[in-house]
């Protein structure tokens, strides 16, 4: 009753104690500093001005304009090439 391994090729190092080595020796590496002044997701956090979307701001429209606008946009619907299939009834 030794503790001498029955298989030849185990060598009595299992795989837990391997893990755990791997483990420790990533883990060493790692440093818990943080005196760095900004990190990744601050750094996502400041989107540059140019890249933000800028809603349209058309000018206003008297009624009348509007509705002359309108009536064009039909007009030039109507007018088109192609009318099958367009999902449209009038």
């Amino acid at each position: 009753m030794s503790n001498l391994p029955s298989d030849p090729q185990d060598d009595g190092f299992d795989e837990e104690e391997l893990i755990r080595s791997e483990f420790e020796s990533i883990v060493s590496g790692l440093s818990l500093d943080e005196s760095s002044p900004t990190t990744f997701l601050d750094e996502l956090g400041q989107v540059d001005r140019g890249d933000r979307f800028v809603a349209p701001n058309p000018p206003p429209q008297s009624p009348r304009t509007f509705f002359f606008s309108a009536k064009r946009a039909i007009e030039r619907w109507l007018k088109r090439g192609y009318h099958e299939d367009d999902g449209v009834a009038l």
